[in-house]
């Protein structure tokens, strides 16, 4: 799941992979990391609404796995919802969950045109743009920071951890960089708080500690940072490839949520990920799976099983692009608005934006985890900057 060849259609190899193994497939996510890849929807439901037989706590499994394991920084324990289980699960998610629920979605809207425009304005004049390194990263990573509250020294230092733990180089050295600088935003928020995630966590009844203060930020960042940028990129692709949307772009028969409904189906961000660790040898669909060893749904593959997929998907919802059960995930309505602002604020600025290079030539990223582009090049008729946004 590691290679190039998977990344470049990991579809059929979800299909190859049904047809030979059924729902529940033996992979490797690096070499020597086995795992079961779950691709079919029925089995993936009844594993993440059983936390207690399929836990997401990793410690006994990492024992085993070598500190330079590129993998593992996106796999290790942590103190945070998704690597913990039982009343630590609960503490946690209580306080995030609690959090984000402050985020005002309305403030959330103008921070994100406030946002957009300066960037459009960078690269409307050229007539040429990379959609991900111009637009949706640097993008994504202001309205995060703006949610938490992060300054542009420490979001900085934040970014490029992330980056280097995403991009599985040098990951430990990555993992290293992103504590560092979530420390310094924990210690200053609790001197001098804000209207933000970070001040909100800290003040939360179930008194985070600094370092799992930190572990939180770390989950923020790694679920905040990369899935949105590349929905915003798979949803464009889609927009502007598929003739249901490439035709429609301009007269709105098919909104910019239609095609995040498609992408969340088709080609989600997070393809394959909700990753738990049975306690024992337990039976799920006929097949015996292994005690401490890693159980990761491909929400990919789920989403199109046969056994469910019937017809078209618009306004379908049921998608598991964001998980389901104990573990989904609680960010679901910021994520999607700034995903969707993002997109029409582009396609209202440049209304005639096409693909610069033939869809064959679009470069994905190998990783066991993610359906992301190494870059979206398009091209527009060059325009005039657009009027900025008052603050």
């Amino acid at each position: 799941m590691y290679s190039a060849e998977f990344a470049a259609d990991p579809h059929a190899a979800y299909r190859q992979m049904r047809d030979q193994f059924g729902s529940l497939v033996p992979v490797e996510l690096a070499p020597g990391v086995p795992a079961t890849l779950v691709v079919g929807y029925q089995a993936a439901l009844q594993i993440l609404n059983d936390p207690e037989h399929f836990p997401a706590d990793p410690r006994t499994w990492q024992r085993n796995i070598p500190a330079d394991c590129p993998v593992l920084p996106m796999m290790e324990w942590r103190p945070n919802p998704i690597r913990s289980a039982g009343q630590d699960h609960t503490r946690y998610r209580s306080a995030v969950s609690s959090a984000l629920a402050k985020v005002d979605l309305h403030r959330l809207h103008a921070t994100v045109e406030q946002i957009a425009v300066p960037l459009i304005n960078s690269f409307c004049e050229t007539g040429e743009a990379d959609v991900l390194g111009q637009y949706a990263q640097p993008l994504i990573f202001a309205a995060l920071s703006a949610m938490l509250g992060v300054t542009p020294e420490i979001g900085q230092r934040a970014s490029e951890g992330m980056a280097a733990i995403f991009g599985m180089v040098d990951a430990a050295a990555g993992n290293a960089m992103l504590g560092a600088a979530l420390q310094d935003l924990v210690q200053l928020k609790r001197a001098t708080p804000g209207e933000d995630v970070t001040s909100w966590l800290i003040q939360h009844p179930v008194g985070l500690s600094d370092e799992e203060m930190m572990q939180q930020l770390v989950l923020l960042y790694g679920a905040g940072l990369e899935p949105p940028q590349h929905l915003i990129t798979n949803s464009l692709l889609l927009m502007l490839t598929d003739d249901r949307f490439a035709a429609t772009v301009l007269d709105g028969s098919l909104s910019t949520r239609d095609a995040l409904d498609e992408v969340l189906f088709n080609d989600p961000p997070m393809a394959n990920f909700c990753i738990s660790y049975p306690r024992q040898p337990i039976l799920v669909d006929r097949m015996w799976l292994p005690a401490h060893q890693p159980v990761v749904v491909s929400m990919a593959a789920c989403n199109n099983d046969p056994a469910i997929r019937r017809g078209e998907i618009l306004d379908n919802r049921s998608h598991l692009a964001f998980s389901a059960g104990p573990h989904a995930c609680p960010a679901r309505s910021p994520a999607t608005l700034i995903v969707q602002d993002a997109i029409d604020q582009l396609l209202d600025a440049l209304p005639e934006l096409e693909l610069a290079v033939p869809v064959s030539k679009l470069e994905w990223r190998p990783d066991p985890f993610y359906r992301a582009l190494v870059s979206l090049p398009v091209r527009f008729p060059p325009s005039p900057p657009i009027g900025t946004v008052g603050f």
